[in-house]
């Protein structure tokens, strides 16, 4: 063994973390656009920059991540961490991804009073028209690689009519298991049993232990919260609660919450209402809005904490479940049976992202011909010209005063 070697393993492991960090602390800085954006951001920089995994299977976790509740982009932000570098990848590619944005609604927080208008910033209007071009290519991208023939293209615009006439995110996610068993019944001749990928797929023990502390805090907190009487525990139960059952991403939530500290006379319905129109103008999850209330709720130089409290318990949901289905998922993924309806459901997520392009992202970005101009260009410098989405950020919010 010659010096040093016995440090390589360990050596490597900081190298793989630090190079985590490094990617998911600048997609928190620059994804802007909401939960669809996000996907097409982790897209571009995991599967076509960093070729981290492959296209099916990145688009196998954004399936297993649409299925369960919680903010299904967080989610597969911790999913690609632990991919990459197991349990505190995972743990570190969250904390990296949500820190840029949570800062700011702290900060939004402390100077809420400053915020009016914000809604009908130039700069704002230029980053939705961002999102639309990004997430274009994005659906572009996906479709050639995942919707090859005329069966699973089939499959992908049933997906996008259907989620267009009936929104919602019950049947979003029936139109990913009804694509699932299309995929089976089309192609189960077609495909053969792989033994399943190492690593990941073997810790079952802590996986099934985080879905058992997930199912329990959801029914032991409020019993706890309301047996002691005690205020940080109400807060965290009723965050943990909201994290724990809302489908569809971030905007889903918001009621949600406004229904958990709105009434109780924890925030008033104008700052709640400020505090949604930040979340909309900043990097990273929606979800961070908790940041912004738990600061309102706590008031005073120390009120941070209290917005990384409410950060956590809406958070840790979506942690729990990713972590524990995880290693299942990859499990069942190596089944014949698995990649027959892995092809289907990939193809109706692609119908998913399709419909959401038109609603929300384009309805609530494009309102004109320059804008229609504007998005060509941007769609241009991503397809054509391969730029990078950080700078078609940066030039559509310059330009987005002259857009309005």
């Amino acid at each position: 063994m010659t010096p040093g070697s016995a440090s390589t393993p360990r050596a490597g492991r900081f190298r793989r973390l630090a190079e985590v960090a490094g990617a998911f602390l600048k997609l928190g800085c620059i994804s802007f656009g909401g939960p669809v954006a996000h996907l097409s951001y982790l897209h571009d920089e995991f599967v076509t920059r960093r070729r981290w995994l492959e296209e099916a299977a990145y688009a196998d976790l954004v399936a297993m991540c649409q299925f369960l509740p919680g903010p299904a982009s967080s989610q597969l932000v911790f999913a690609l961490g632990m991919h990459r570098a197991g349990l505190a990848g995972a743990l570190l590619a969250s904390a990296c991804f949500t820190l840029p944005s949570a800062v700011l609604m702290i900060l939004f927080a402390y100077g809420v009073a400053a915020l009016g208008g914000l809604a009908h910033a130039g700069w704002l209007h230029g980053l939705k028209l961002a999102a639309v071009a990004v997430v274009a290519q994005a659906v572009w991208t996906m479709g050639r690689k995942l919707c090859p023939d005329r069966a699973r293209l089939a499959v992908a615009l049933l997906s996008a009519a259907l989620m267009l006439v009936l929104p919602g995110a019950a049947v979003q996610v029936a139109l990913i298991a009804l694509g699932a068993l299309a995929g089976w019944a089309l192609y189960r001749r077609e495909v053969v049993s792989v033994p399943a990928p190492g690593g990941l797929a073997r810790h079952h023990g802590w996986a099934a232990g985080a879905l058992v502390v997930f199912a329990a805090l959801l029914v032991v907190l409020p019993v706890i919260a309301t047996a002691t009487g005690s205020r940080p525990l109400a807060v965290f139960d009723s965050f943990y609660r909201a994290g724990s059952l809302v489908f569809g991403g971030g905007h889903v939530i918001l009621p949600l919450l406004r229904a958990e500290v709105v009434p109780p006379g924890w925030v008033s319905d104008n700052a709640f209402l400020a505090g949604y129109g930040a979340a909309q103008a900043v990097p990273g999850p929606l979800f961070t809005f908790a940041a912004y209330l738990g600061t309102v709720m706590h008031g005073g130089p120390g009120a941070w904490l209290g917005g990384l409290w409410c950060l956590l318990a809406l958070f840790l949901p979506a942690w729990l479940l990713i972590g524990g289905a995880l290693p299942f998922w990859q499990l069942l993924r190596g089944r014949a049976w698995a990649q027959a309806a892995l092809r289907g459901a990939n193809a109706a997520v692609v119908g998913v992202l399709l419909a959401a392009l038109y609603n929300p992202v384009w309805t609530s970005g494009v309102t004109g011909a320059r804008d229609v101009a504007a998005l060509l260009l941007a769609f241009a410098l991503l397809e054509v010209r391969r730029a990078p989405s950080w700078l078609v950020v940066a030039l559509m919010a310059a330009a987005g005063q002259w857009l309005l």
